[in-house]
This record gives C-alpha cells, structure tokens and sequence, in this order.
C-alpha cells in the first residue's frame, strides 16, 4: 500500500533514527533509502545496521550525486505502492499519522487528491510553514522578500508565501508543500511521469506541484497528523540545526545560490509567457541580492566560529 522514499545526503546519524522510528508504522510498507554518495558513511551504515535479512522492508539504492530529483525518480522508478511518501532523513511522522493520512486519501471524496502533507513542527516546536506554502507569482514573491507577510501574517493579499488566512486546524486544499513530506497517489505520476530532473536542490516541489495542479489535481494539507521535522541538516544554513548539521564550508555557502537558480529555472520553465518580462528580470535581480546577502551572512558566520 505504501511506500516511503528517503533521500539522504551526509546525514547518517539522523538517518538511523528517521529508520528507527518509521519501522512498524505503517502494517504494507516498503522504505527506499536512497544515497546520493554520502561521504559520511550514510550508506555503508544502513548496509551494517539495516542488513536486508533482517529488515526485508528496506531497500538502499545508492546513485551518484545528481540532485534531489534525480535520486527521487531512481527510488520511484521501483516503487510498488499505491501510495508514495517522499520524505527527508530529519522527518519524524509520530504514530498514526501515516496510516491516517493513507486512509484520508482512500476515502471516495478525496479521489481527486494527488498530494497531501501533515502538520510538519520543528523541534522549537514552531510550524514548518514550507508545508504551507502558495505559488511564488511576483506579488507573492516581493511580499515575502519584504516581509509583508511577516507584518501581516493573516491576510490574504501580503500572505500569499505561506496562505496565513487559511484556518491551519482544519484540513484544506494548499497550493504546494515540501518534497520533505509528500504523499502522493501512484496515479499522479501516470500524468506526471517523473520528478524534473534540472531542479538539483530546491524547487523540485514547486515544480511537481504546479505540474498536479495543471492536471487537474488538488493538493491538500491535513493538521489532523503530526511529523516532527528538523528542517535543513543536509544544507547547514538553517538556524534550527546548526548543532547537527555535518554540512561543509562549500555546501553552506552554494545553498542560497541554488535557491535562487531553482526560481528562475521555474518562472522560464512556467511562467516565462505568463508574466512580462521586465517583471521577471526585477524578480531574478531580487532573488539574487537576497541570495547574495543570505551568502554574506553565512561567510560572516563561518569566520566567526
């Protein structure tokens, strides 16, 4: 009925408790680990701690570092679920949360539900709102760089980034969510086909989740279900985990920049007739001085410590 697909990179610790702790929660359930040639071990431990033999639900692939996508679609490729839930090593679903969200998707009105996501809490116990998220448009976009969404939390015109007028205890229909905990019906991908491959970091959700939306797919957002989620160790940039990152010095400082060139791969991938392009360009300038002032900051940092 399930299967759950984890990407890691350089993530072995957190990754064997994410093993430990999704094993047993859902009764039909097969996990793929996928690799993406972590210099850490990460494979090698799942090999001597997570032996085929005694947990047969396991299955490691191991790929080169092509990007997030490219190691999703390798793990989809043979999935056998009706169900595939897309999730990060730092996820922790507590109990009943995968089988309650399987059995939501299962129920005869929610057959035109491609994607759904649980209430994501990081460890300070705040919301993931990535979980929550609205299409990045320009409007949507320059409210957030300025922060109008943060003065205006609840408003439907300046919270367009993160939809802060919708009611978050009740479950409603989003624009998109994290590839970090993504269930999706095995039926999206007959439409689909595959996670877009020129996406190496960030921005692979909000491709996958236009693309279900143009297919006529709804996206929905549970609360009902809880996962805790540590939120960016691979990366290292977040504030949030900066005591269990193992990301380098390189790693850290190419983060914002991939950010931004996820952006501009999907307004050129989507939006390149939708919008004028002297708006696209204004757009790309901002995204780059952010990314550019986030890299200055993380280099600050880097030399301080």
């Amino acid at each position: 009925m399930l299967t759950v697909i984890i990407l890691v990179y350089k993530t072995r610790d957190i990754l064997r408790d994410c093993l430990k702790n999704i094993e047993g929660k859902y009764p039909n359930m097969e996990v793929f680990v996928v690799d993406n040639d972590s210099p850490d071990g990460s494979a090698q431990m799942v090999k001597e701690e997570f032996p085929k033999e005694k947990f047969p639900w396991l299955t490691l692939i191991e790929c080169p570092n092509k990007g997030l996508a490219y190691g999703y679609n390798r793990a989809r490729e043979k999935a056998t679920g009706d169900y595939q839930l897309y999730m990060g090593p730092d996820a922790f679903p507590e109990k009943g949360t995968l089988e309650g969200m399987v059995d939501w998707m299962e129920l005869p009105e929610n057959s035109k539900v491609g994607i759904s996501t649980c209430k994501l809490v990081q460890r300070d116990f705040q919301l993931d709102m990535d979980a929550h998220r609205g299409f990045p448009t320009p409007w949507v976009a320059i409210s957030h760089f300025l922060g109008l969404d943060s003065i205006f939390p609840k408003s439907r015109f300046f919270n367009g980034y993160f939809m802060g007028w919708k009611n978050m205890e009740a479950p409603h229909e989003i624009d998109l969510c994290i590839s970090h905990f993504m269930l999706i019906r095995k039926e999206v991908f007959d439409d689909l086909k595959k996670w877009d491959e020129d996406y190496f970091l960030y921005g692979e959700d909000v491709d996958l989740c236009w693309r279900v939306k143009e297919a006529g797919w709804k996206i929905y957002y549970l609360p009902m279900w809880t996962a805790v989620h540590y939120k960016g160790p691979s990366v290292g940039v977040r504030k949030s985990t900066q005591d269990v990152t193992t990301a380098s010095k390189e790693t850290k400082l190419k983060m914002h920049k991939t950010s931004a060139d996820a952006m501009k791969i999907f307004y050129h991938k989507h939006w390149e007739d939708k919008y004028p392009r002297w708006l696209q360009k204004f757009i790309f300038l901002a995204v780059e001085t952010i990314a550019i002032y986030r890299t200055f900051r993380v280099k600050a940092q880097l030399k301080k410590d």
